[in-house]
Parts: structure tokens; C-alpha cells; sequence
């Protein structure tokens, strides 16, 4: 099988043949159809990832199941799953409280080595996955069965982006019918999060992103108004825009220390500040808890949209056949693998709202 391997961090992958190592009694073998190209695969690409390269990146992925291993049972060949990165364990102390995204026993499938290069040496997968590969071994918890016709390249958004962001506005913040939203970086995750908000029936919605298209995509998919924060301030257009109060809810999605403030400041008097976006680790929150307490925002934590991806990605899924969640309009490019490089570089220039790859 090919696949696009992490050598070294700050370079391009290498698109190379690898072997699997086997195909364990808990495994599952999968033909990637498509593998979306999400800012996280940067963030591992740039060092910030917790396995070390030589390594298959991609995370956000789905195809059919050619193989399982002895032990398998929630899967058969033939079946079409969409991969999760977080293999949630379904017993431990979290994924028994409806909390499988923080699941404590299955960490440990990160680091596992997968295949073998052809200099002897041998590749791990990104959170367990790999899916920049036309197939892919994971473990049983890490994909979930759907049955469906909708199209390979937008269920592989369901596995990260669509999740999480869609996850934040319904599952984390719990949004409320009437309210007022405004989302900080329209990437695909922040597209995501738009469309929740407006499934869960926000009044306004406000995209904030420097790039036109991302705008423009985020008024397609349900915003109400964009804003350019280079051009104008956003604090103040939001507040214009909602009686000089603030949004209910603020969703930062870019992951950048630089835009915590602003968000804070976007959120009125009571408000939530919804915390999406990957930081880095040295990030530091630039708000004063006092100036929080006062004014009683609230703050949250989203991860992976506080999802359950065996109740969730059922769900996403019956949105998009009933045409209440619209996937086909956030596939800016449909690439190859061999294009992978192209693909990251495309999203670093702010040029797509996702590129997939189609097996």
C-alpha cells in the first residue's frame, strides 16, 4: 500500500509503499475511499504532535472494512466505517459516564508501530489512524459502521471536522434557539460550527475570517453576517450587530494564542467563550479571572465537540441525508495522494475550506 509518511517535522511527506506488520486480533483493515486534509495535520506536521515521526498522517477518514481480526466483532468486511481518532474503550471510567473522548485506556494505540518501510525502519499512525494512505489497519474502537450513500469524501469530514465543530455548538455549548453566535476562524471546523448553530436554531450567526471565501462559504451554510477583523474591528461589529451587548456564545476555532482575547471580548455579560481550536502548549489565557467573575462568562472547553461518535456520527449523518447539514459545499478540492503537499500548503495559504483525498 502507499501511504504519506512524516520523516522529519517541517517537511514535506514522502509518499512512499509501506507494509502492514499484521493484522491483530482486535484490528480492522480498511480501503481509505477519502481522507480530509484538517490544521491538526499541520500542527503534527510542525512537531506538536504527541508521536514522533516516521509516521502516516491524516486523521479524518472512511472506507470499507477488507479484514478483521479474530477478536472483532462490531465490524465485518463489506462494511463501510468512518475512522474516529479517539478509540474510546466503551468501559473505562469516562466512556462509562458519556465521556468516551476522554477515555483513559486506549491512549496507548498512538504510538503503535503499524507498518514497515522499506529501509527496515517502521511508521506509526496519527492518533491511531494514518488515513493519508490507501488503506489503513486500526484498531475495532477506533471506527464506528454506518450504513449510507453519501459520497466517501464527505462522511471523512464526519471523522474530525464535522465533529467537532458541529459537536461545539450542540453537544459543549448546548446553544439556544434565538440566540446570537459568533465564530472566530471559518475553516472547516469553524463551517462546522456555523451549521450547528444554525440546526440548533441560532437568530445570528457572525463568521469572522480575513479570507473572503471562508466568509462567503459561512453565509451559504447559515451565517447571518461576515465580518473581516482586518478591515474592521470585530468587537465592535458584533456588538453593533447585537445591540451593543455581544454575542451569547463565542466559538475560537483558529487555535491561536493572539485571538483568545478577542473572543473573550466578543462574548456579552454572561455569555460563553467556547474553546475549539487547538492551542499551543505554552499558550497562556489573557483574561483576568476577576474581569471573568464580574461579568460572569463563561468558559468551555470543546473536545472533539464533546462528542459520543457511536450516538454522533449516526446523527450527523441523518442530518446530511435529510439536507439539514450541507458537507458537499465545504469539499474545496477534490486531490489525489500524491498531491497531499499541495493540499497542506493550500490550507496554511487560507485557500480552501477542506481538501480531500480520493482513493
Amino acid at each position: 500500500m502507499r501511504a504519506a509518511i512524516m520523516t522529519v517535522t517541517n517537511s514535506p511527506l514522502s509518499v512512499e509503499t509501506v507494509t502492514p506488520l499484521d493484522v491483530g486480533p482486535t484490528d480492522v483493515a480498511v480501503r481509505i475511499a477519502a481522507s480530509g486534509l484538517c490544521h491538526s495535520d499541520l500542527l503534527f506536521l510542525d512537531g506538536q504532535g504527541p508521536t514522533p515521526p516516521p509516521m502516516i498522517l491524516g486523521h479524518e477518514g472512511a472506507g470499507v472494512v477488507e479484514e478483521v481480526g479474530r477478536d472483532v466483532q462490531s465490524v465485518k468486511p463489506g462494511d463501510t466505517v468512518i475512522c474516529s481518532w479517539i478509540p474510546s474503550c466503551g468501559h473505562c471510567w469516562y466512556c462509562t459516564r458519556g465521556q468516551s473522548r476522554l477515555c483513559s485506556e486506549l491512549g496507548w494505540l498512538y504510538g503503535e508501530q503499524k507498518y514497515s518501510r522499506s529501509d527496515g525502519s517502521t511508521a506509526a499512525r496519527m492518533l491511531g489512524v494514518g488515513s493519508f494512505a490507501e488503506s489503513a489497519v486500526l484498531h475495532e474502537r477506533s471506527v464506528v459502521r454506518v450504513e449510507t450513500d453519501v459520497p466517501p469524501e464527505q462522511l471523512a469530514l464526519i471523522g474530525c471536522g464535522v465533529t467537532t465543530g458541529v459537536g461545539a455548538a450542540i453537544n459543549t455549548a448546548a446553544v439556544i434557539p434565538g440566540s446570537t453566535v459568533a465564530v472566530v476562524g471559518c475553516g472547516g471546523v469553524g463551517q462546522s460550527v456555523v451549521q450547528g448553530a444554525r440546526i440548533a436554531g441560532a437568530a445570528r450567526i457572525v463568521a469572522i475570517d480575513p479570507v473572503e471565501l471562508k466568509r462567503s462559504t459561512a453565509v451559504k451554510l447559515g451565517a447571518t453576517d461576515g465580518v473581516d477583523p482586518t478591515a474592521e474591528d470585530p468587537v465592535e461589529q458584533v456588538r453593533a450587530l447585537t445591540g451593543g451587548r455581544g454575542a451569547d456564545y463565542v466559538f475560537e476555532v483558529t487555535g491561536r494564542a493572539e485571538v483568545l482575547g478577542t473572543a473573550f471580548s466578543l462574548a456579552r455579560p454572561g455569555g460563553a467563550v467556547v474553546l475549539v481550536g487547538v492551542q499551543h502548549p505554552e499558550a497562556a489565557i489573557p483574561w483576568k479571572p476577576l474581569v471573568q467573575l464580574l461579568q460572569e462568562k463563561r468558559v468551555l472547553a470543546s473536545w472533539y465537540g464533546s462528542s459520543e461518535v457511536r450516538r454522533d456520527f449516526p446523527r450527523l449523518l441523518n442530518l446530511v441525508e435529510t439536507g439539514r447539514l450541507d458537507l458537499d459545499s465545504m469539499v474545496s478540492r477534490r486531490i489525489t495522494l500524491d498531491q497531499v503537499n499541495e493540499g497542506l500548503e493550500a490550507i496554511e495559504r487560507g485557500e480552501v475550506i477542506r481538501s480531500v483525498i480520493v482513493n
